[in-house]
C-alpha cells in the first residue's frame, strides 16, 4: 500500500512539474541559435521592424513542389527564417504554396505570374534515374491590408551554378523579407524628386526605376526651369524632398540652378548623381557605325570639386566587358545577330564589403568615366571600379563599331585599371558658393551643411531601361539584344535605400551566412568508399550485433 501511495505521489509531482513548465513557457520564451554563423538570429533592425507590426502580414512563398536539392535547401532556409519572424510577432503569417498544383490551369497560372513580373526558373529533376524538367517560381508575396510587394528569393548570378545562386540568395533572405515587411506594414514617409530641365533621360527610359522606388517612397518630378523665374521659391519647394535623383543631364546647368541643388545638399537633402562627362550615345553609334566622343561640360565641375571628387572626361576601355549584338547576316527573312565583346561597356563586379554593393552580380556600364577622389574632409567610399585590365581613352576620340574586332593583349592595360565609377560621399559638405558671389540672393544660405551623404555614378545609362517592340519599358538591367539580366536595378535600389535609410535596414545585406557546398568531384572520387560507409557498414554492425545477441542468448538459456 505504501508503495502505491509513493508512486502516486511521484506521478502527481511529475504532473505538477510539467504543468509548471508549460505555464512558465507561456510567459518565458527563448529560441536558441546553435549555428556557427548565427544565420537564424535576427538583427536588431529586423526585430524592431517586426515588433512594430500591428496588423497581420501575410507571406505566400511559392517554393513548394518537386524540385532538386538546391531549391529544397532554399525552401528550408526560407521556412526557418520566417519561423523566426513569426516567433517574434504572431502577426507574421506565412504559407508555402505550389502555384502549379492544378495541372489543368498550368499555362494560365504561368502567364499570370509572368504578367506580375514573377519570372520562373526551369530546373532539371533527377528521379529514379529519369530526368524531368520542372518550373519553379522562386518568389514570395508579402501582403498587409491592400498593399503587396513581391520578394525575389533567388538572386540572378551570370555564369553561376544553381548551388552558388542559392548560397548567395540565402545571404540576403533576412534583408529581403525585412524590407518587404517594412514596406507593406508602414506608410510611405520619404520623398524622392527626379530632377528635370537639363536634358535628363526621358521618363519612359527610367520607368522601371521609378516603379521600383514607388514601392517604398513617394516619387515625383521636379523641374529646374522654374529656377529662372523664382529661385527662392524653387529651393523652398525642393527642400520638401529627401532625395534628388539627377539622371544623365546633357545640358549646361546655370549658376542659379547649381545654387538650388547646392543648398538642397547643404540643408541635408540626399543626392544620387548619374553623370556622363563624355558625349557618346550607343543608339546613335548603332545607327551610324561610328561617332565622335567628346567632353561634355555641364558646368558642375566646381561643385563636385568642392564636394571632394572630379569626374574626368575620359572613356574607360575594359577587357572585362559586357557583349553587344550586331547583325552579321540574313537567314531567310530573319536577320542573324552575333554577340561581340564591347570594350567600352565595362562589366563591373563588386569587391567591396559595403552593404550597398556586397554580393551583387555584374553591373552593366556604358561609356563610363573615371572618378578621381580629392583630398578634403569628406569621407569617400569607392563602391565600384573597373577591372584591373582597363585603361583610359582620352577625348575627343572616334568610336567605331569595327572596334569589336580588336583583340588587345593584357599587357596593353598594364599599370592602370581599377578606376572608380561609383563613389559614396559622407560628411559635412561645404557649399560650392562658399566665399563666392551668389547667383541669387538667399537669406537662408548656408556655407557649411550638417552630416549628409550622396552617391556619384559616372555613367547615366546605368539607370536606363530598354523598351520592347511595343515601346513599353523592360526591366532595368535586362538587355533584350543579348538576353542577359544585369544587377543595375538592385544596385540602384540599394543606393536609394542606403541614402534614405534611417533604421540601418540596408546593413543587413552585409550579414555573412556560410552554407557548405557539396563537392561533386570529391563525391565521384570517393563514391565507392561512401557507399561502403553508408550502406555496407550499417549492415555489418547489424550482423555483428545479431551474432553477439544470439550467442549471449544461447549461452544464457543453455544453462
Amino acid at each position: 500500500m505504501k508503495t502505491v501511495q509513493h508512486n502516486f505521489k511521484k506521478i502527481i509531482l511529475i504532473l505538477a512539474v510539467l504543468v509548471g513548465i508549460n505555464i512558465a513557457g507561456h510567459f518565458i520564451f527563448k529560441r536558441f541559435d546553435l549555428t556557427a554563423d548565427k544565420r537564424y538570429t535576427l538583427s536588431e533592425t529586423s526585430l524592431q521592424i517586426v515588433d512594430e507590426i500591428t496588423e497581420p502580414v501575410y507571406i505566400d512563398v511559392f517554393l513548394e513542389g518537386n524540385f532538386p536539392g538546391e531549391f529544397k535547401k532554399l525552401q528550408t532556409e526560407t521556412q526557418q527564417l520566417l519561423e523566426e519572424f513569426k516567433a517574434e510577432n504572431p502577426n507574421v503569417i506565412f504559407q508555402f504554396v505550389n502555384p502549379l498544383d492544378e495541372e489543368a490551369n498550368r499555362d494560365e497560372t504561368i502567364q499570370s505570374f509572368l504578367e506580375r513580373g514573377l519570372t520562373p526558373v526551369n530546373v532539371t529533376v533527377n528521379e529514379k534515374g529519369q530526368q524531368t524538367q520542372e518550373v519553379v517560381f522562386p518568389w514570395a508575396i508579402a501582403t498587409c491590408g491592400d498593399k503587396s510587394i513581391k520578394v525575389p528569393l533567388l538572386k540572378n548570378m551570370m555564369g553561376a551554378s544553381t548551388a552558388e545562386k542559392v548560397i548567395s540568395s540565402v545571404q540576403h533572405l533576412e534583408y529581403a523579407f525585412a524590407n518587404a515587411i517594412n514596406s507593406v506594414s508602414k506608410e510611405k514617409q520619404k520623398r524622392v524628386a527626379v530632377i528635370k530641365g537639363n536634358g535628363e533621360l526621358h521618363d519612359i527610359l527610367i520607368a522601371d526605376f521609378v516603379k521600383s522606388v514607388r514601392d517604398n517612397y513617394y516619387i515625383g518630378t521636379f523641374t529646374l526651369d522654374s529656377v529662372a523665374k523664382n529661385p527662392n521659391e524653387s529651393l523652398k519647394y525642393l527642400k520638401k524632398y529627401d532625395l534628388a535623383v539627377i539622371a544623365k543631364p546633357t545640358e549646361v546647368f546655370t549658376d542659379a540652378e547649381k545654387q538650388v541643388l547646392d543648398q538642397f545638399v547643404i540643408n541635408g537633402g540626399k543626392t544620387l548623381w548619374l553623370m556622363d562627362h563624355v558625349s557618346m550615345e550607343m543608339d546613335s553609334l548603332m545607327q551610324t557605325g561610328e561617332n565622335l566622343a567628346f567632353p561634355r561640360d555641364l558646368n558642375l565641375n566646381d561643385m563636385f570639386f568642392k564636394y571632394g571628387i572630379r569626374i574626368r572626361p575620359d572613356l574607360i576601355k575594359d577587357l572585362m566587358n559586357t557583349p553587344i549584338a550586331l547583325a552579321t547576316g540574313q537567314q531567310g527573312s530573319a536577320t542573324q545577330y552575333s554577340q561581340f565583346p564591347w570594350f567600352f561597356s565595362p562589366a563591373v563586379y563588386s569587391e567591396s564589403a559595403n552593404p550597398i554593393v556586397s554580393n551583387l552580380d555584374v553591373i552593366k556600364f556604358e561609356f563610363a568615366n573615371p572618378i578621381e577622389p580629392l583630398k578634403n574632409d569628406i569621407n569617400k567610399t569607392v563602391l565600384l571600379t573597373s577591372s584591373k585590365y582597363s585603361k583610359l581613352i582620352g577625348t575627343p576620340s572616334e568610336i567605331n563599331l569595327n572596334m569589336v574586332e580588336e583583340r588587345p593583349e593584357q599587357k596593353e592595360f598594364a599599370g592602370g585599371g581599377n578606376y572608380p565609377v561609383a563613389v559614396l560621399l559622407e560628411g559635412k559638405f561645404h557649399s560650392a558658393f562658399e566665399n563666392r558671389v551668389l547667383a541669387f540672393n538667399d537669406n537662408t544660405f548656408k556655407p557649411v551643411g550638417k552630416d549628409n551623404k550622396m552617391i556619384v555614378i559616372s555613367d547615366g545609362d546605368v539607370i536606363k531601361n530598354q523598351l520592347d517592340k511595343n515601346f513599353q519599358p523592360l526591366e532595368l538591367g535586362y538587355d533584350k539584344w543579348t538576353n542577359n539580366l544585369y544587377a543595375n536595378k538592385e544596385f540602384l535600389m540599394n543606393c536609394v535605400n542606403y541614402l534614405l535609410d534611417d533604421n540601418g535596414l540596408i546593413n543587413i545585406r552585409s550579414k555573412e551566412v556560410n552554407l557548405p557546398m557539396l563537392d561533386k568531384e570529391k563525391v565521384v572520387e570517393n563514391y565507392t568508399t561512401a557507399q561502403i560507409i553508408t550502406v555496407g557498414l550499417p549492415l555489418v554492425v547489424l550482423l555483428v550485433f545479431g551474432l553477439v545477441f544470439t550467442f549471449l542468448r544461447k549461452r544464457k538459456y543453455s544453462k
